[in-house]
């Protein structure tokens, strides 16, 4: 397992946008599943975007796509997801989750029971 730490968090106006990161302990290269979820309050935890070592086979939900751009720097230890037009619905606790042998499919949502490893989380508010 690795340690994650997300960062980027924060008090969002509508419309308004964050850049989320997640550092993982040690090198990043060998963990090819990279997914970011989400916690709305009441809700159950979903999976929004997943990105493969490569960079590759993006995966968004439906309720994010064209919104939220996930991406990763392996050199840097760091996978990040760009958020912009944030909209209320968006608020919750954004978790970074981690797997070295998941395979992100463009159309295939992640079950979080794939992931081993799993960030503390960071609060994102959309709120005028």
């Amino acid at each position: 397992q690795v340690q994650l730490v997300e960062s980027g968090g924060g008090l969002v106006q509508p419309g308004g946008s964050l850049t989320l990161s997640c550092v993982a302990s040690g090198s990043m290269y060998s963990i090819n599943g990279m997914t970011w979820y989400r916690q709305a309050p009441g809700k159950e935890r979903e999976g929004i975007s997943c990105i493969r070592a490569s960079g590759g086979s993006l995966y968004y939900g439906d309720s994010v796509k064209g919104r939220f751009t996930i991406s990763r720097d392996n050199a840097k230890s760091t996978v990040y997801l760009q958020i912009n037009s944030l909209e209320p619905e968006d608020t919750g606790v954004y978790y970074c989750a981690a797997d070295m042998d998941y395979y992100c499919e463009e159309n295939m949502s992640p079950a979080a029971s794939d992931f081993s490893s799993w960030g503390q989380g960071t609060q994102v508010t959309v709120s005028s």
